[in-house]
C-alpha cells in the first residue's frame, strides 16, 4: 500500500496553464487547478513515476529479503517505522534495516532486525523534479495539453478522450515494471 502527499499547485504552474489556455484573469483558477492536478495524476499513472518531488509512504512486510519500493524516483528515505500486530508503532534504528537507492532512483529495503514488527512503513521523498519549472519540457507540455483538453471538455459527455499528442510527449519517460 502506497500513499503520496498531494501535489501543491504553485503560481508558476497556474501561470503557465493560464497562458497555454489563453485565459485572462484568475476567475477560472479553481477549475484550472483541479484539471491541472488531474492531468498531473494521469501523467504520473501513465509514466509510472512521480513528477514533482514530495513525500510518499509505503507499507510492506518486514523481512530479510530485498524489496523494491513502489515510489519512484526516490531521492531520500526519511523514516522506517515498525508496525506490530498489536501495540504501538515504533521507529526502527538505522542498524535494523538497509536501504539502497540505485542511480535510476529505485529504492530497495531489507529489514534485518524487525523486532515485533510484522510490517514496516517507509517514508520517502520521491519525484523527478523539485519544481514545475525543472520538469523536462516535453512532460510539462504533455501535462498542459492534457489539462487543456480536460478543461475544454469538462462538461462534454461525448468527450473523445485525450489527444494522441499527449501520449507521444510522455512516452519517452514511461516506465514499466515486470513483476
Amino acid at each position: 500500500m502506497i500513499s503520496r502527499d498531494a501535489v501543491v499547485l504553485d503560481s508558476a504552474m497556474l501561470d503557465e496553464a493560464r497562458a497555454y489556455l489563453r485565459l485572462e484573469g484568475d476567475d477560472d483558477d479553481a477549475s484550472l487547478g483541479a484539471v491541472l492536478l488531474g492531468a498531473i495524476g494521469h501523467a504520473e499513472a501513465y509514466l509510472g513515476q512521480m513528477l514533482l518531488r514530495r513525500g510518499a509512504r509505503e507499507i510492506v512486510p518486514a523481512g530479510t529479503r530485498w524489496q523494491r519500493l513502489s515510489a519512484f524516483p526516490v531521492t531520500l528515505v526519511t523514516a522506517v517505522t515498525g508496525i506490530p500486530a498489536e501495540g504501538a508503532s515504533f521507529l526502527l534504528t538505522a542498524e535494523a534495516y538497509k536501504v539502497d537507492i540505485d542511480y535510476h532512483g529505485e529504492a530497495w529495503l531489507r529489514v534485518s532486525q524487525p523486532g515485533s514488527a510484522g510490517r514496516v512503513e517507509i517514508a520517502t521523498e520521491a519525484g523527478m523534479a523539485a519544481s514545475w519549472d525543472s520538469l523536462p519540457e516535453a512532460i510539462r507540455l504533455g501535462v498542459l495539453r492534457l489539462a487543456a483538453h480536460l478543461f475544454a471538455h469538462r462538461d462534454n459527455p461525448d468527450d473523445p478522450g485525450p489527444p494522441e499528442g499527449v501520449a507521444a510527449l510522455l512516452r519517452p519517460w514511461r516506465r514499466t515494471r515486470l513483476s
